[in-house]
């Protein structure tokens, strides 16, 4: 039988069910969970129950993992698992992950550890409805520009508050990168094109600062339209995939100070491509540690 797939929103999201992720992968499941991504840009399970090592599996029948990142030590006894932990950093900033490096993964699974009472959010949203909703002359403009990412960008928080944030805060930086991307990127599976943006885009090149955040400002604006938006509240043993090359995400903080936990394993990228056919280029740091680069046949 093949997986039932069941849309969240018009724009973003679906709940797959009939997937037994403890069994061994069926070629064809794969094949329509693969789908089923492209079409929806993120997708959830239920009632997974499954634990570090078997998210690493069920994310590794979508690719090579990365390793948890490329600064911040992965869980104990795990290469592949990074702790989003309320008690070291909320990401409360609309971002697509690691995208300050010139191959950001393709893909993110959050596995819920520890959910809050109330709130605790994550929210998706679709990056190529959102480049579809852009004026034409917007359309135009943002097809020619490229971007940089990087990791001393929003993420630096110099004032956290308790001394885990600060030694969190500290290691995300400890190395810096900077990736020059498309503003524009076309997706390597089904040609779509998404903005590449969210809160590690620093600057436009050959505008000025002040000139790269107003522009921003305005095409971010489009990403976070309600109607772009999966809002996802937590509930225990569930697994959330979403199509990191076009999405971006964000924590909602309107938990007070309950514990939040959420386990993430991503799958190595490939090097986006804009619509004029450049690729993306590493500007400073060599991630080749973190990910291997996928090569996508055109």
């Amino acid at each position: 039988m093949p997986p039932s797939v069941r849309k969240l929103t018009g724009r973003i999201g679906a709940v797959v069910e009939g997937v037994d992720l403890a069994a061994p992968p069926d070629p064809l499941t794969v094949t329509a969970l693969r789908d089923a991504l492209n079409e929806h840009k993120a997708i959830v399970f239920d009632d997974v129950n499954l634990d570090n090592a078997g998210q690493e599996r069920v994310a590794g029948w979508f690719g090579d993992l990365t390793t948890a990142h490329p600064n911040v030590p992965a869980v104990d006894g795990t290469t592949n698992v990074l702790a989003v932990d309320s008690e070291t950093s909320k990401a409360d900033e609309w971002h697509t992950d690691v995208s300050f490096v010139v191959n950001p993964p393709q893909a993110t699974t959050l596995r819920s550890v520890v959910t809050t009472p109330y709130g605790g959010e994550t929210l998706i949203a679709n990056a190529a409805a959102a480049y579809r909703d852009l004026p034409e002359p917007l359309r135009a403009l943002a097809d020619t520009l490229r971007v940089v990412h990087t990791n001393q960008y929003d993420y630096a928080r110099p004032s956290a508050t308790t001394a885990r944030r600060q030694e969190y805060d500290r290691a995300f930086v400890s190395t810096p990168y900077e990736a020059e991307h498309p503003v524009v990127r076309l997706h390597p599976l089904t040609g779509e094109r998404g903005l590449l943006i969210g809160g590690f885009a620093k600057r436009v090149v050959g505008l000025s600062s002040s000139e790269s955040a107003e522009l921003l400002r305005i095409l971010q604006s489009y990403v976070t339209r309600p109607e772009n938006i999966l809002r996802w509240t937590w509930s225990p043993n569930q697994l959330l995939i979403f199509d990191n090359r076009i999405t971006q995400h964000y924590g909602v903080d309107n938990y007070d100070d309950h514990p939040r936990r959420l386990n993430r394993v991503t799958i190595s990228g490939d090097v986006p491509v804009g619509v004029d056919g450049r690729h993306s280029e590493q500007l400073v740091g060599d991630a080749s540690h973190y990910s291997s680069v996928v090569e996508v046949a055109a």
